[in-house]
């Protein structure tokens, strides 16, 4: 089994499972902040409140959705066919995020946070099993990068399809109104998803499964996972890198509006950042072929960094500058996220040797609860910055204060974030030739 290669069209059926999930997460980065604040009307502070406190949900949900999928059994396999059960529920409730209620303000709120939460409830029951897919359709560690790198190409694509299209679909439903032109544009990328889930539910196959024959508890499996330290340590790094990730692209569309103060530049500037995305996630594989998942994944967020406060240095109006700024930057973020979550599958071969438990739906639930709760992080702080510089959406322009606050969510915060990813990766210790030793491992006992 350890040479299990995958065919392109699997790993293009994988990816396109994330690009039907991303169509939502990516929507939730670059667009839902300035929808929430501009067109909806909620407070910067409200906003930002809410993205927390519904992450308080996933406390449950998350664990709760690993367990139900690792104990899923049917003639489809694990995980691949919550894909299917669940995308046009998924796609309704998008359309619904982005629909303004006639309500009073109370009335408004208390509608955006059952519909986020809905959202995100439902992001959960898919994603989860998603995620944890990719952990089952090969044991190869490399031919998990090179899956998630046709994973995050395809991911990205979607950011791409909502920078490109989003506004003027916006425009053209709305007609100037942008109450009545979100629904009906969302509810377009909304049919993508559904049937970009169908397709990566027809294209996969689930091969990879427990070595050694077993049953445990809940609480049992939850034990489990925590004895595995590198499981903990990615999960971590999973909280860490959605901060930034989630402040600078939830930021950007302030950043250009504002700070560059071109806001017919916004569709040009968000899709520009996408297409590097796409881009880095395809250079991921050779990255981690020629230099191993942890060193190619300290030299990216080192780029990030230099890049970030780039961004920061460069004068608002040298538009060049400032694209090639944004570009660079996001080219490594993506090259580094199907690092991150090839070495999330590789560390379910080493609980399972450690532990001889096999607890893939939940390694995912937790790590994936660790980002969801970065994402959460990330958009209380947009929030916070926001109202803290004294930033107002129906203003028609910025105090000096606000524009130098936008200024450092985009550049100087995020930064930080990912330096402080460095030393965290060092202690990372799943290399390619421990992958291997494990797999073998793992092998001999099936025997």
């Amino acid at each position: 089994m350890q040479q299990c290669y995958l065919k392109p069209i699997e790993k293009i059926g994988y990816g396109l499972g994330d690009f039907g999930s991303n169509v939502v997460f990516q929507s939730i980065l670059i667009l839902l902040p300035a929808f929430y604040t501009d067109v909806f009307g909620l407070t910067p502070a409200t906003m930002g409140t809410m993205f927390l406190v519904v992450r308080l949900l996933d406390t449950v949900t998350d664990p709760l959705m690993g367990l139900i999928a690792d104990n899923t059994r049917t003639r489809w396999g694990k995980y691949r066919p919550y894909l299917v059960w669940f995308a046009i529920p998924f796609a309704a409730l998008f359309v619904l995020t982005y629909t303004t209620p006639d309500f009073s303000d109370s009335g408004k709120v208390l509608y955006a946070y059952i519909t986020y939460a809905l959202l995100m409830l439902l992001y959960t029951i898919i994603n989860i099993p998603y995620c944890a897919l990719g952990g089952v359709l090969t044991p190869n560690s490399q031919e998990r990068v090179s899956a998630n790198s046709y994973r995050f190409f395809l991911a990205t694509l979607a950011g791409v399809l909502i920078t490109l299209f989003a506004p003027p679909l916006i425009e053209y439903f709305g007609s100037g109104n942008d109450r009545l032109g979100y629904p009906w544009a969302v509810g377009i990328f909304g049919l993508l998803a559904v049937m970009a889930f169908f397709a990566c539910f027809a294209l996969t196959t689930e091969r990879v499964t427990q070595t050694t024959e077993g049953k445990g508890s809940f609480r049992e499996d939850v034990k489990t996972l925590f004895r595995n330290d590198q499981w903990i340590l990615v999960s971590v790094m999973f909280f860490i890198l959605l901060i930034p990730i989630v402040l600078r692209g939830g930021s950007a569309i302030y950043y250009i509006r504002w700070v560059v103060d071109r806001p017919d530049l916004t569709a040009a500037f968000l899709t520009a950042g996408t297409i590097a995305q796409m881009i880095g996630a395809a250079f991921a594989s050779r990255a981690s072929q020629a230099l191993d998942n942890k060193l190619a994944y300290v030299l990216v967020q080192v780029m990030i960094v230099a890049g970030s406060f780039g961004l920061y240095l460069i004068p608002s109006h040298q538009i060049y500058l400032v694209f090639a700024a944004f570009i660079f930057v996001n080219f490594f973020v993506q090259m580094g996220a199907p690092l991150l979550f090839s070495m999330a599958a590789d560390t379910v071969d080493y609980g399972e040797l450690l532990t001889g438990r096999r607890v893939t739906g939940l390694a995912f639930s937790g790590a994936l609860f660790a980002l969801k709760l970065g994402v959460a992080a990330g958009g209380w702080l947009i929030g916070e910055i926001l109202a803290g510089s004294g930033y107002s959406g129906a203003a028609e322009s910025q105090t000096p204060e606000a524009i130098h606050g936008i200024l450092l969510s985009v550049s100087i915060l995020p930064a930080l974030g990912h330096f402080a990813l460095i030393p965290i990766v060092a202690f990372y210790k799943l290399s390619h030739q421990r992958c291997r030793e494990i797999r073998d491992a793992l092998d001999s006992k099936s025997i």
